[in-house]
């Protein structure tokens, strides 16, 4: 399951650069049509990569939290997956122990 949210981020990573790229060669086009000035350009770029900033320190937290709550719902399933199994098996145990005793007194 580890692998699989690691290449869901690594593909989240890899659709944000691309998105990166092309808007950086958009605004390049604009200042060399002429459209922008390169002063605007320049923040355009900026703030772009403020804004990215701010929502990677977002999603890096958001993403930790996930991850430490699945770690903990998994540990707590397994122990508890872990607590049921060791009452079944004290069952049998416990059926199994009657059963040699029974079969031990019927052949007296």
């Amino acid at each position: 399951m580890e692998k699989e949210l690691k290449n869901l981020l690594y593909a989240g990573v890899d659709l944000a650069a691309a998105a990166s790229e092309k808007f950086q060669k958009s605004v390049t086009e604009l200042v060399d049509k002429g459209t922008i000035s390169p002063e605007d350009g320049k923040k355009w770029v900026d703030d772009m990569f403020t804004k990215t900033e701010e929502r990677k320190a977002e999603f890096e937290k958001k993403y930790k939290e996930f991850t430490s709550k699945l770690k903990g719902s998994v540990k707590k399933n397994t122990e508890d997956e872990v607590e049921e199994l060791r009452k079944k098996l004290a069952d049998l145990e416990a059926k199994l122990a009657k059963s040699k005793g029974g079969a031990q007194n019927a052949a007296k």
